[in-house]
């Protein structure tokens, strides 16, 4: 708890986080306007980030590198703070749909020549 405590204190200046993300000034402002970023005031309105900021930032930074857009950024962040996981999140199917996906996995594995993962748990039903 007082490690999440420390990480979340503003400390770092403008300044020093453009150091350290090798990120402009406009930029971390940009990523502030679009609320991907929430850095605190001082008295005198400079922005204070913090450690978790940091992180934010240079996250920011390496999916940009991959291609995504600031919409795609916005949701991964919104699914990874959504209460909702997806391990939470169970999807129904029916015996017909099952026994057609096992059979396609079986029919892939077969043309590429290897056992398919889900073969060796299902063999033990059939002896």
């Amino acid at each position: 708890m007082e490690k999440e405590w420390r990480r979340s204190m503003p400390l770092l200046s403008m300044n020093i986080v453009m150091q350290l993300t090798g990120l402009t000034a406009r930029q971390i402002r940009y990523y502030e306007e679009q609320e991907l970023v929430h850095p605190a005031r001082t008295e005198g309105k400079q922005r204070m980030f913090s450690l978790d900021d940091i992180d934010i930032l240079l996250e920011i930074k390496d999916l940009l590198k991959t291609g995504v857009n600031i919409a795609g950024i916005k949701q991964i962040f919104e699914m990874k703070n959504s209460p909702i996981t997806t391990k939470d999140v169970r999807q129904v199917i029916s015996d017909r749909e099952l026994r057609a996906i096992v059979k396609e996995e079986m029919h892939l594995a077969q043309r590429q020549q290897r056992a398919s993962l889900r073969q060796g748990d299902l063999s033990r039903f059939f002896r």
